[in-house]
């Protein structure tokens, strides 16, 4: 109840004042950079099976414009991270799916490129794709853009499901990166007891579709985040406090 006082005075602030808010989505605390890659790989040489489509490296992004950081398209993730995203592939493997990654490690330059991006309210490219029923001075507020990010640590990837029968993704009622609350895990539904409310924006398939993902993401260690059906984090991450700062290419 707190955060969500907090989420809306911070709204209210940003709508009112013309203020630009700047939040960090994970609540950490002040952390260390540091350009060290020893414990980290790349994802694909640990989950062969994986698919990539790194849109932060392309132009198909809430942006518009490649990221800065991403060099090449590929993911990278802490070692003991892709371990068990490993063990994730090969559950969904067994009910006839593939994981298909957007996103793994980010580079603290990145998070500057969206904080740039978001305080310039009239760069608005993208939103007829990524929000169109939102103010972008909202994004910041409402913690869709923050100056901190879960990834810059290593071990967060964001994710969905490709049917290995019709050889699509799989439908999860919302695209990657939709800022709106169709994203959020409880939206028409509770994750925790399987409830689902009836819906126009989400269907009962949907949610379902949304539940393989997230069931096979914790049976293997990973907790989801409460705004994105797509982003999970290692419980256990090795580096909780401290952020990376090294350029996305292979290692």
């Amino acid at each position: 109840m707190y955060m969500m006082k907090r989420t809306y005075l911070w709204l209210f602030a940003a709508l009112f004042t013309g203020l630009t808010v700047l939040v960090s989505c994970d609540n950490q605390a002040e952390v260390s950079p540091t350009d060290d890659t020893s414990a980290f790989v790349n994802l694909t040489d640990v989950v062969p099976d994986a698919i990539l489509e790194i849109r932060y490296y392309g132009t198909y992004n809430f942006v518009g414009t490649r990221i800065d950081g991403y060099d090449e398209p590929t993911a990278i993730l802490t070692k003991i991270a892709a371990d068990s995203l490993k063990a994730v592939s090969d559950d969904v493997i067994k009910q006839g799916y593939r994981l298909k990654i957007y996103d793994a490690y980010r580079p603290q330059c990145a998070v500057d490129h969206f904080m740039r991006w978001g305080a310039d309210v009239n760069d608005t490219l993208m939103k007829p794709y990524f929000y169109p029923m939102l103010d972008k001075k909202v994004l910041f507020p409402m913690e869709y853009i923050c100056e901190k990010s879960g990834h810059t640590r290593g071990s967060t990837i964001d994710l969905t499901l490709f049917d290995m029968t019709t050889e699509k993704e799989v439908d999860m009622g919302g695209t990657f990166d939709w800022f709106g609350h169709e994203s959020h895990p409880d939206f028409s539904a509770n994750p925790e007891t399987l409830e689902y409310i009836e819906s126009d924006s989400l269907t009962l398939a949907q949610f379902n579709n949304r539940m393989i993902l997230r069931n096979a993401m914790l049976r293997h260690g990973f907790k989801p985040f409460r705004t994105e059906w797509w982003h999970f984090t290692l419980k256990d991450e090795p580096f909780p406090d401290t952020y990376f700062t090294f350029h996305v290419k292979k290692l």
